[in-house]
């Protein structure tokens, strides 16, 4: 990780987040180790995103957190950066209603 400003490297990805999980999605970065992502919730909802190496790992991560889980809560309107494993899946389920989820893999702050 570096203390420049977020440089994409690779393509953005999205994903509509539902009270059902949706297929996950591969955030591909174009560099060795690539394993930083801006994450944007769009919504007007909580998403408890779901990540893993791989898809069925993505998949049932992505669960409605209530006590302890292994999902990560995106509150609505959220804007961050956040590490993850390289080339990442990624889905999300919410508690009720939808939210559009943007994915860009990258390095920096």
């Amino acid at each position: 990780m570096s203390n420049n400003a977020f440089t994409k490297t690779g393509n953005t990805v999205v994903f509509t987040a539902a009270t059902s999980a949706p297929t996950p999605v591969q955030a591909l970065s174009t560099t060795l180790g690539g394993n930083q992502y801006r994450i944007i919730n769009s919504g007007l909802v909580t998403v408890f995103l779901g990540y893993g190496t791989a898809s069925g790992d993505a998949t049932n991560n992505a669960t409605v957190v209530t006590t302890t889980g292994p999902a990560f809560p995106l509150l609505a309107g959220t804007d961050e950066i956040l590490t993850f494993v390289p080339n990442a899946y990624f889905t999300g389920i919410t508690g009720s209603s939808t939210a559009v989820v943007y994915i860009t893999p990258g390095d920096g702050l």
